[in-house]
């Protein structure tokens, strides 16, 4: 049976502990877990360890935070920092896991992990207290930075607003029907490739996260969630020119990759002169708290 993690990252039985609840009771036929990262510590090996195998174990995530001065609560930010990076790079991953099918043990200071690789689709609920937009302009684009690493496609995506108070959410009928059918969207697309996923959710301005938070460089535009690239028109709207730079794209995957190990190698080269210039930075002794 497949399985769906959700992941609370609000308080204990609040508004976007409730909308997850909500959204994994719609997810029919799958075999639901939640996961309240308040439970967990999350400098703690052993419950990173712990967290890793259930991330990896999952076919279907479904996320649902707090949003916290505009984005998302600061336990997925510790996750992301701490549990992905180069373990959940789907791009790092294909490459050392070729190696190894090639007869070479990979030498990397963190797991290379083949299950990884495997098809995953994933849902978003972002929970504020403001009727206002500006409140929570940084909540979706931020939790994407949990899913794009292993190759996650998205299937929805949502932010609800006005819980202001401890459980509140509950009288917004509409919020709870919507979270329904985001556990829905994400049951019904289990199992398919990335790219053979359909995005269900509200659509945004980019064609490949869906979301319209943007950088402007004159007329150049660049997607500040995902890294897409186009161009502004006359009339306001954007000709996107460029989505092989978005970070959601294995094109973009292993460019990066191959830049990492490019930028290694030059460093090796130059460690006698990065050993040296180390030394003659001042050092100062750290005040730690009594």
């Amino acid at each position: 049976m497949s399985r769906i993690l959700g992941l609370s990252a609000g308080n204990a039985g609040g508004s976007s502990e409730i909308v997850l609840c909500t959204a994994l009771a719609a997810a029919g036929g799958a075999d639901v877990e939640l996961v309240r990262l308040a439970d967990l510590d999350l400098t703690s090996q052993a419950d990173l360890d712990w967290l890793w195998e259930k991330l990896i174990e999952c076919d279907g995530l479904i996320v649902s935070t707090s949003i916290m001065s505009r984005t998302m609560a600061a336990s997925l930010k510790l996750l992301v920092d701490r549990l992905l990076g180069p373990n959940a790079d789907a791009a790092i991953i294909e490459h050392l896991v070729a190696l190894r099918r090639g007869g070479a043990e990979p030498t990397v200071p963190f797991r290379v992990d083949e299950r990884v690789l495997k098809p995953r689709v994933a849902g978003f609920l972002a929970v504020g207290g403001s009727l206002t937009p500006q409140w929570k302009t940084l909540a979706l684009p931020l939790l994407h930075t949990i899913t794009f690493s292993m190759h996650i496609a998205v299937v929805d995506q949502v932010v609800f607003s006005g819980a202001g108070t401890p459980h509140s959410i509950v009288l917004d009928d509409e919020a709870l029907t919507r979270a329904a059918q985001l556990g829905a969207n994400v049951a019904g697309q289990l199992g398919k490739a990335f790219d053979d996923v359909a995005y269900l959710g509200e659509p945004g301005l980019c064609p490949l996260c869906h979301l319209s938070v943007i950088e402007l460089s004159g007329t150049g535009v660049a997607c500040a969630t995902c890294g897409a690239r186009g161009t502004l028109r006359p009339d306001a709207s954007v000709e996107w020119t460029d989505l092989n730079t978005s970070v959601l794209t294995m094109a973009e995957k292993r460019a990066h990759a191959t830049e990492i190990q490019e930028t290694a190698a030059r460093h090796r080269d130059l460690a006698a002169e990065i050993a040296q210039r180390t030394a003659k930075i001042p050092a100062f002794d750290p005040v730690r708290p009594r």
